[in-house]
């Protein structure tokens, strides 16, 4: 079977195409993305065989139906033996839908009804669906949720204090990153037993910490929209809902000018860069911070310390921690920030190796002492992966003979 699985972002959609190979793990035999959507320049990026880099090109993607359809464009070059099966991540299933689904009209019509819990994300997944639908009919398709896996949670973490009205319409913490958190979790239990107490810190663009007892989610930052939580680069993170009826009291226009200004202002005009005054890249803040600029400054604390706050109340809530995973852009490539948010949290008895352990196949590596109280790792996220595991159960109606840990082939 080959599965394609379709990931699209606010500014990117990328792609990437499985099979099982004779060792019975399913790998990756190509994989792709087309960048800087509705930019001035964007670049089209595909690779195969997990050769490094692969070919690019700069390309006019100025709107997201124009990208599309040179993404799958693409993918219809690479992947000469066709597609026998679609999966996409959606960000937000909406109040009704449970589990991930394969997608039919029905479950279509739900997915146009979820846009209003995340009009930010949802919306273009749903053009990518129908787009992708109509290049390759004679394949399943599959929706796959960065709620699922949250869907363990117990009912005094995802209730909000809201009147039942709200809450039976759908109002809730559903948590999101959990085919990040998932994918972890997996590769984690397939080389070995798994931590009892875990936290696992995505941060990237997005950013989440999320509490695990037993490999489940029991707590997590996020609530009903990817906007809460700990502070991101562009979005603000938790704040007080007074705040927010303030925000809406000084735009202009009608109610629904003043919604969609308040809305851009969470989501894109807040977080990091607006404190420090940059660009959302934590790299070059870094460095601003390092040559004297006092707003980079404060909004790397700010981040940091955010991160730790939800570490140390997951810490009591778990009744301590036996292991913590950073992932996602910033977790995996940026030391300085796990350092930081490590030092927040200092009296658990954490302590930093001198020297990282090597990465092994799957990706993971210790960066803890042995003298620490706590394991800590770094590890790349793997929803790709995760998505095409869910894409062939469902495709075939029960769990695959093995679920071997994802490892990205070499090159040929």
């Amino acid at each position: 079977m080959r599965i394609l699985v379709l990931n699209s972002g606010s500014s990117s959609i990328k792609f990437s195409v499985f099979v099982r190979g004779d060792d019975a793990a399913l790998r990756m035999e190509s994989d792709g993305q087309l960048s800087g959507i509705g930019g001035d320049a964007a670049e089209l990026k595909v690779s195969r065989n997990g050769e490094t880099g692969g070919d690019a090109a700069r390309v006019t993607a100025a709107t997201v139906p124009q990208a599309i359809q040179m993404l799958l464009d693409a993918v219809s070059r690479v992947s000469g033996a066709g597609v026998d099966a679609v999966g996409y991540r959606v960000v937000h299933p909406g109040a009704t839908l449970r589990g991930h689904q394969r997608i039919t009209p029905e479950v279509l019509r739900l997915l146009d009804e979820a846009k209003e819990f995340a009009p930010l994300h949802d919306p273009e997944a749903v053009e990518l669906i129908r787009a992708a639908m109509r290049r390759f009919p004679e394949a399943a398709h599959y929706a796959c949720f960065d709620t699922v896996f949250h869907e363990t949670m117990p009912e005094e973490a995802r209730t909000y204090p809201l009147p039942a009205v709200y809450r039976e319409s759908g109002v809730r913490r559903y948590g999101f990153h959990g085919l990040s958190c998932e994918s972890i979790v997996r590769r984690m239990a397939a080389a070995g037993p798994l931590p009892r107490r875990m936290v696992l810190a995505h941060l990237g663009s997005g950013c989440s910490v999320t509490a695990l007892r037993d490999g489940l989610s029991v707590d997590t930052t996020m609530g009903l929209t990817p906007t809460g939580g700990v502070l991101m680069g562009t979005r603000c993170g938790d704040l007080d809902p007074g705040l927010v009826l303030y925000l809406l009291r000084q735009q202009s226009g009608s109610r629904d000018e003043a919604v969609t200004a308040v809305e851009t202002l969470l989501n894109h005009g807040s977080g990091i860069s607006v404190v420090s005054g940059m660009a959302n890249d934590v790299l070059r803040v870094r460095e601003a911070a390092a040559t004297g600029s006092e707003p980079a400054r404060l909004a790397l604390s700010m981040f940091t310390r955010s991160i730790a706050k939800a570490m140390g109340g997951f810490c009591w809530l778990l009744g301590g921690l036996d292991a913590i995973v950073f992932t996602g852009g910033i977790g995996e490539h940026d030391a300085a920030t796990r350092r930081e948010v490590l030092d927040g949290i200092q009296e658990m008895g954490i302590a930093l190796a001198l020297e990282a352990a090597p990465v092994t196949g799957d990706g993971f590596q210790l960066i803890s002492a042995e003298s620490s109280r706590c394991a800590v790792y770094v590890a790349p996220a793997e929803e790709d992966w995760m998505i095409a595991v869910h894409v062939e159960q469902m495709a075939q109606g029960s769990a695959p003979t093995e679920d071997k840990a994802f490892q990205r082939p070499g090159p040929t």
